[in-house]
C-alpha cells in the first residue's frame, strides 16, 4: 500500500448513557493513529450498530466494534487501532 493511502472510516450508532447517537469520540485515537502512519481518512455515518469499518481502495480491510476502541486519545496504546494500521498498511 502506498505510504498515504485514503481510508474511509464508516462508523455506526452505538448506546451510551442511555442514548443511542453517532459519535465520534472513540474514533480519535483511531484517526491520530492513521495520520501518524502517513493515512488521510475521512468520516461516513452508516447504519450498522456499533460497528467500525476501515474501507481502502473500496474494499473493506478492517472491521470491529466501537464500544472496543478506546475513548479520545492518540491511539498508540489502543490495541485494536494497531491492528487496524496493520490491515491498512498490508491493504492492496
Amino acid at each position: 500500500m502506498p505510504l498515504s493511502a485514503l481510508v474511509t472510516i464508516r462508523y455506526g450508532p452505538y448506546e451510551s448513557c442511555g442514548v443511542v447517537d453517532y459519535r465520534t469520540g472513540r474514533l480519535q485515537g483511531l484517526q491520530a493513529i492513521l495520520e501518524a502512519s502517513g493515512h488521510r481518512w475521512i468520516l461516513e455515518q452508516f447504519f450498522d450498530w456499533d460497528t467500525v469499518e476501515l474501507i481502502v481502495n473500496g474494499e473493506s480491510v478492517f472491521k470491529c466494534k466501537i464500544t472496543q476502541l478506546d475513548f479520545g486519545g492518540d491511539g498508540k496504546l489502543d490495541l485494536l487501532c494497531k491492528e487496524a494500521v496493520k490491515a491498512v498498511n498490508d491493504a492492496y
